[in-house]
Parts: structure tokens; C-alpha cells; sequence
């Protein structure tokens, strides 16, 4: 900037103004449309649905971490259960099931509005009654439009579908649709407040449509990483509708979860309580058969001569039956692998002792529930199922090797402890052969008694389990709603109408401007004329204005004129050779249409009305229109005829203007073959000499410089050459001929008149027009004129 010239930084300034104001200009436009935007975004916002956002939140708990948890009671059998991965949770709270049953217990198929001028009205909380519809086999489908209820009594209401007229109902009484059955049910609470206004429009809607909107509705996101809390959220016109469908959704969440952790328990105890059943029969059938053999070998207690041999026994006796207790067990479990369904639920506390082998138990479980869940909502050809089957048989097929290993194990541990038994009955041997079966009856009571007693404990923990139960997501924050609604937002909404008024109007400006090609005010002549000098701007004239100007006319087109007189006289004139002679003003345009004959004429009629003696002169002898400003009749003689009849004098073409004083005219006369011809005759510039020596000003009105030579052909004898362009009409390229010509010598003296300029862009900016003694107009009639 600082290496600009200072000529160059004032344009630049100069530039930004002229930007400024071509927009300031126009402001009545940017009021208007910033009233029109922000009246429309008030009308928006008056009948806009206005919506609300709910949240709530909820705690994943970590089950294995949980001490009040129910598998706390099966720990000593090494069963628990994984922690859930986060994201499968928030697959399972946006799961279409839990959805149908949030849908299902609202009863969200029904809708109500409270009817309005223009917006209806949603009601969810304190209605006057309810609607349930209840679905009948082979109906299928939703009704068409709405119903209009309105309670009559508490007992009675009516019922009516647009367009058809209204019956009475009973409450409770079911009605036949072919599309279904409705029940109305009253609301006592509020029809006793107020059977006034309580009619209603209820919309019922097909029940898989309000499923997928509210799916597609609820958003679950964690709320930060590493945590296992999640944040709910839905957005609804009702807030106590969005609270009630997210409180329902976190209950049914956690009933789902209660049942899913029931079911590995229930089977459990089916499954104890079965043994059960056999065990006790097989304890009484060894009970009863011990009490037998006593009576029938009559005794009473054991021998006083095996007490040492059985005491050293006992040792063995203990591992024995330890071992005979897990060999019961597995025998238990290969029959229920053996005889179960592959999709039963295997029993996880029988107690086997061998690592690994309560974990796998618990993961093939896992895996079952998770193919039961699959196939509630899809069909075995899943792949997902087909996976899941893959991995149970294998999984089962581990269980099964990993309980014949055991049965093996714990079979040649028998062996070996039968080789014990068998030394020490060696040893034994002098005890009579009935103590000896005595003790081996015993032996199996004591069997079953013990796995009797290991399956009543289980059986009670397993009830315990299914009693205490806790949900597995707790509750931090119940559903809530802020307090304004978060759609629409009114600050955004009116800025927005604020900002949207203002650039209209600006970018129509603006397109306006970029695709205009017509010069519009005298600030793009300046910058692009060089040094030529605007001498005169013409104002734009309405339909009811003059043309020509009149004596003592103060009207805004006469100062116009009278300061381009004076521009002339004090710019321009004054600078030629001061002689006797007038001075010949030549007026000439671009084109066609740019206003070069009514600039001719006005500026003759105003040096007239100076006291200056004028000749006003038709040179356009092509397209002669200067007879459209003569007042009166005159005869067509006059350039045309001098020129072709060289013995004639030049006063005989002469005409006094019967209106102007001071004022003659000189017509352009017939029209010729060859007008360039007879401008190239010497005797055109005895015209003009005869002109200048008889008459203080001879005003010239030429043909178009860039149609046809005619004007290049007689500049040479002009003092002044006035180059007319008009406002809204002349294009800025053609802008660039005069100025070419002007350098080329082939125009003398050029200044630019502007004509037609428009009372906005009339002088330096609107402010600075020919306005003075004018009567002023107010401001509102200002807007009214624009």
C-alpha cells in the first residue's frame, strides 16, 4: 500500500465508496426484506411443532464384581458369568423386541390431539379417556384418516370418522372395524373435572411403523470411554411421552436381563430336583434293605475284634467314597448329554472336580442363550445360528471328552483303591462273612446319603438365586427434558431471518450489478474515460415530463442543461481562440437511441434562452430526427439542399423558431443516396464557416460516430465535440470507441454528456443531485416512489 501512488490510493478508496453506496442506495430494500424474513421466521416459530429432547441414563453393572449378585451363591462350583461387552448392550436397548414391548405397554399405536385453529396439539398425560385396540385374527391393516371422540357423559361417548357423522357409545363396549376391534375406556379423574372441550382426534397407526419411527428415534451412546454408563435420548414434540417411553424402555431393558440370568437357574433346579427324585428312591431301597439284614442276622454292632482293622480302613473308605461320589456325578452328566436336547441349558453345580470344566460348562450355556435369542427374531438358516450351532456341538463334544478323561481318571483311581480294600480284607478275613456284607450296605447308604445331602444344598442355593435377583442396569438419572424445546431454536431461527434479510437483497444487488453491461452513473465514465471531462448529466425524464425545456424552466432537466452551458463555457469553450466568431458545438453519440437529437436540442433552446444568438443544425441526414422537437410547421429544405445546389445562398435554408427567441433552425432536408459523398464537398465546410460568422453558437446534431462516417467526415469543423451517452442504455464496451478515436485525432475537443441518469445514481451519489429550490418529499413518500 505504501508504495502506491497517492493518485492511485485515493481511486482504490474511491472505489470502495462507490461500492458502499451502490448497496446503501437501495436500503429501503434491505428494511423490507429483513421485515419480511423476520415476520416469516415469527410465523415459522408461532406454528412450528416445537420439539424437546429427553435424556436418561443408566449403569451397566459388572456382574462379576457384584457381591449381592445371585451367582455369589454358586462360587465354590467356579460358575460365573462374562461381563457384557458394551457395545452388545446398546445393540440389545435399540433391539426391535424391547421396542415392541415399550410400544405394547404405552400403547403407542394411539395417538391423540387436541384439535386447534392451526396446529393440533398432542396428548399424552391427563386424556378424558382411552382407546385400545385389539387385533383379530385374519383382520389385518390400520383404518384410514382419524376418529373424532367426545366424551357426552361419563358412561358415553361419540364416535365419528371425517366425513361421516356421529354415533353414540358406551364406555367399554367393544366396536367391530374391518380392520379390527377398538375398546374406549373413560378417564374418571378428568372427565369428573370437565366434560367440556375433551373431544379429541385419535390417529391409530400401524403398530411395525410406530416400532421402526421410535427405533429410529432413541439414540444410546456411552457417555464417555471406559465407562459403562450410557446416555438415552428422544426427541419428541411431548416431553412426557419421550420421559415415559425411556423409563419403559430402561424397565423392559432390565426384566429382559432378570429373565436371561432366571433361565440358567431354572433349568438348574428342574434338573436337582430330578435326581432328586431317584436318589431318595435308591437311599430308602438301601435303608430298607440294612434294616432287613439286621433283623434277619440279628444284629446289633459291630465286632470288637475288626475295630483296629477298620480304623485302618477308614482312610480308604473316605477316598473310596469320593471317589465313587464323582464317578455318580459324571455318570449323571454323560446321561443327560446323552439323552438332553442339544438346545437344553446344562446343569452348572454338580460339583465335578477338574479345572476347566465349570467354565467350559458355563460358556456352552452362554451360547445357548444366545441362540435362543437369535431365533425369536430370525430362523436356523441365520448364519449367525449356524455358527452358534457349530460352536455348541463343538463345545459339547469337549464337554463329553473332557467327562470321559474324568470317568477314566477317577475309574483307575477306584482300581487302585480297590487293591487297598482287597489287602486289608486279607487281614480282615476272620470277620464273620455277615459283618462284612453289613458293611458294604453301609457303604452304599452312605453313598447316596451324601449326594442326597449335595443336592438339597444346591437345590435351596438355586431358589435362593432365582429369589434374589437385581437388575442388571441401575437407574442414575430417571428420563428428564431440559426446559425449552431444542427445535426450533428461536435465537437461531431469527438471526438466521436477520442474516437471510440482508443478503437477498444484497446478492440480487450484487447478480444485478455482475451482469450489467450498461453504464449507469458518471463514477465508471471517469474511471474509464481518461482525461476526456464530463460536462453534463442529463436526468432521467417520467412520462408526464417535457422534453423540451421551456423559458423560465426550473425544472431539474433545465439546471441540467444550464450547467452543462456553463461546463461548456468555463471547461471547454473558453479555452478556444477568442474571435469574432461563434462557436460550432457538434453532438454525436455511439448508437442509435443514446440521445444525441434531444440533447442537441435542449442545449440550443438553453443558449437561447441565455440571450446567445443559436442555430440549431440537422448534420444526421441518413435518419433526420429533429423534427420531433420543432414546434410548428417548417419546410423540409435545408442541409441536404445546400449541399447538393452550390448556387444557393445559405440563408434561404434559414428558419426562425416560432416558439424559442434567438433560436433558428437548419433542417437536414431531403434524404440523399449518397450522404458521405456530399459531406466530403468543400462546400460543407462553407457551411460551417457561414454558420460560425453569422450566429454565437451553431449546435450541430451529427449521426452516430460508429454506424456510419458521416460525423468523422466533418469533425474537422467543429470547436467542440459533445459525445452523448446514455445511462442504462449504452453498453461499457462501447465505451472504448470514442476514446479510441479521441487518441486518433479523428474527434476534435471531446467531452461526454450523460444522459438519462437516474435520480439514484444522478450526480456524485443521490445526495448531491439538482434538487435545490425543489419542493422535498417526505421519507415515506421517498419509499412509496421507490
Amino acid at each position: 500500500m505504501q508504495d502506491l501512488p497517492q493518485n492511485e490510493i485515493e481511486e482504490q478508496e474511491l472505489t470502495l465508496r462507490e461500492q458502499l453506496e451502490s448497496y446503501l442506495r437501495y436500503w429501503p430494500w434491505f428494511v423490507a426484506s429483513v421485515l419480511v424474513m423476520l415476520v416469516g421466521a415469527y410465523i415459522y416459530l408461532r406454528y412450528t411443532v416445537p420439539l424437546y429432547q429427553v435424556k436418561a441414563t443408566i449403569l451397566i453393572k459388572d456382574e462379576k464384581s457384584n457381591e449381592l449378585s445371585e451367582l455369589a451363591a454358586f462360587q465354590d462350583l467356579g460358575m460365573s458369568f462374562s461381563t457384557s461387552e458394551l457395545n452388545n448392550e446398546l445393540e440389545i436397548l435399540r433391539s426391535k423386541t424391547l421396542t415392541e414391548r415399550v410400544v405394547d405397554n404405552l400403547n403407542l399405536v394411539v395417538r391423540y390431539y387436541k384439535v386447534g385453529n392451526i396446529r393440533d396439539a398432542e396428548v399424552f398425560d391427563n386424556r378424558p379417556f382411552d382407546l385400545k385396540v385389539i387385533p383379530n385374527a385374519g383382520k389385518k391393516g390400520t383404518p384410514n384418516g382419524f376418529f373424532y371422540i367426545a366424551p357426552i357423559s361419563t358412561t358415553q361417548y361419540t364416535l365419528k370418522s371425517e366425513g361421516q357423522r356421529g354415533e353414540t357409545y358406551a364406555f367399554g363396549k367393544p366396536i367391530n372395524f374391518p380392520w379390527g376391534t377398538i375398546v374406549v375406556s373413560p378417564n374418571l379423574a378428568v372427565l369428573n373435572e370437565n366434560l367440556e372441550n375433551t373431544e379429541l382426534r385419535v390417529l391409530i397407526q400401524n403398530r411395525d411403523a410406530v416400532v421402526g419411527s421410535l427405533r429410529s428415534g432413541i439414540t444410546a451412546s456411552q457417555v464417555s470411554n471406559g465407562s459403562s454408563v450410557i446416555l438415552l435420548q428422544l426427541v419428541s414434540p411431548v416431553p412426557e411421552k419421550a420421559r415415559a417411553i425411556l423409563n419403559e424402555l430402561i424397565q423392559q431393558y432390565n426384566e429382559d436381563a432378570i429373565n436371561d440370568r432366571n433361565m440358567v437357574s431354572r433349568n438348574t433346579a428342574n434338573f436337582i430336583q430330578s435326581r432328586l427324585e431317584i436318589i431318595t428312591g435308591e437311599l430308602d431301597s438301601v435303608e430298607t434293605g440294612k434294616v432287613e439284614f439286621k433283623e434277619e442276622n440279628r444284629l446289633t454292632d459291630i465286632t470288637a475284634e475288626g475295630q483296629m482293622f477298620l480304623q485302618d480302613a477308614s482312610t480308604f473308605n473316605k477316598l473310596q467314597l469320593e471317589v465313587e461320589t464323582q464317578i455318580a456325578l459324571v455318570n449323571t452328566m454323560e446321561e443327560y448329554l446323552k439323552n438332553g436336547n442339544t438346545a437344553d441349558l446344562l446343569p452348572a453345580n454338580l460339583g465335578v472336580e477338574k479345572e476347566g470344566f465349570t467354565s467350559q460348562v458355563a460358556n456352552y450355556n452362554q451360547l445357548i442363550l444366545e441362540r435362543n435369542k437369535l431365533m425369536q427374531s430370525s430362523t436356523a438358516k441365520n448364519p449367525l445360528v449356524i455358527g452358534l450351532d457349530k460352536q455348541i456341538g463343538e463345545m459339547r463334544q469337549n464337554i463329553r471328552a473332557s467327562l470321559s478323561n474324568v470317568k477314566n481318571g477317577l475309574q483307575i483311581q477306584r482300581g487302585r483303591l480297590r487293591g487297598q480294600e482287597a489287602r486289608i480284607g486279607g487281614e480282615i478275613s476272620a470277620i464273620p462273612r455277615k459283618e462284612k456284607q453289613f458293611r458294604s450296605i453301609s457303604r452304599q447308604q452312605e453313598i447316596k446319603e451324601a449326594l442326597y445331602l449335595y443336592l438339597l444344598q444346591k437345590r435351596e442355593e438355586t431358589a435362593i438365586s432365582l429369589a434374589v435377583t437385581t437388575p442388571k442396569a441401575k437407574v442414575v438419572d430417571s428420563a428428564y427434558s431440559q426446559g425449552g424445546p431444542v427445535s426450533p431454536k428461536r435465537q437461531i431461527i431469527l438471526l438466521a431471518a436477520l442474516i437471510l434479510g440482508l443478503i437477498l437483497p444484497f446478492l440480487v444487488i450484487y447478480i444485478k450489478q455482475l451482469l450489467d453491461n450498461k453504464i449507469r452513473n458518471r463514477a465508471y465514465v471517469e474511471r474509464k474515460g481518461g482525461s476526456i471531462p464530463i460536462v453534463g448529466e442529463i436526468p432521467e425524464l417520467s412520462k408526464k415530463d417535457e422534453e423540451l425545456i421551456k423559458e423560465n424552466d426550473y425544472s431539474v432537466l433545465a439546471e441540467s442543461f444550464r450547467i452543462l452551458r456553463t461546463n461548456l463555457q468555463y471547461l471547454v469553450l473558453n479555452k478556444q481562440e477568442k474571435t469574432a466568431n461563434g462557436k460550432a458545438i457538434f453532438v454525436t453519440s455511439t448508437v442509435k437511441g443514446e440521445g444525441k437529437t434531444f440533447v442537441s436540442a435542449n442545449l440550443a433552446i438553453t443558449l437561447a434562452n441565455s440571450g446567445a444568438k443559436v442555430i440549431l443544425v440537422g448534420a444526421d441526414i441518413r435518419n433526420p430526427q429533429l423534427q420531433r422537437y420543432i414546434d410548428g410547421s417548417f419546410e423540409n429544405k435545408g442541409v441536404v439542399e445546400y449541399l447538393v445546389y452550390k448556387d444557393t445562398d445559405i440563408h434561404n435554408y434559414l428558419q426562425p423558431s416560432k416558439t424559442i427567441k434567438n433560436l433558428w433552425l437548419m433542417v437536414s432536408g431531403t434524404i440523399p443516396p449518397n450522404p458521405a459523398e456530399l459531406w466530403m464537398q468543400d462546400r460543407a465546410g462553407e457551411l460551417f464557416a457561414e454558420l460560425v460568422k453569422d450566429f454565437d453558437y451553431v449546435v450541430v446534431d451529427t449521426a452516430p460516430s460508429m454506424l456510419v462516417t458521416d460525423t468523422l467526415l466533418i469533425n474537422q469543423y467543429a470547436d467542440i465535440t459533445l459525445y452523448t451517452l446514455r445511462a442504462g442504455y449504452t453498453e461499457k464496451k462501447l465505451l472504448g470507441f470514442p476514446l479510441e478515436n479521441e487518441r486518433n485525432k479523428k474527434l476534435k475537443n471531446v467531452a461526454f454528456v450523460l444522459n438519462n441518469v437516474s435520480m439514484a445514481n444522478f450526480g456524485y451519489g443521490n445526495k448531491y443531485g439538482y434538487t435545490y429550490g425543489q419542493q422535498k418529499v417526505s421519507f415515506w413518500q421517498k419509499i412509496f416512489n421507490r
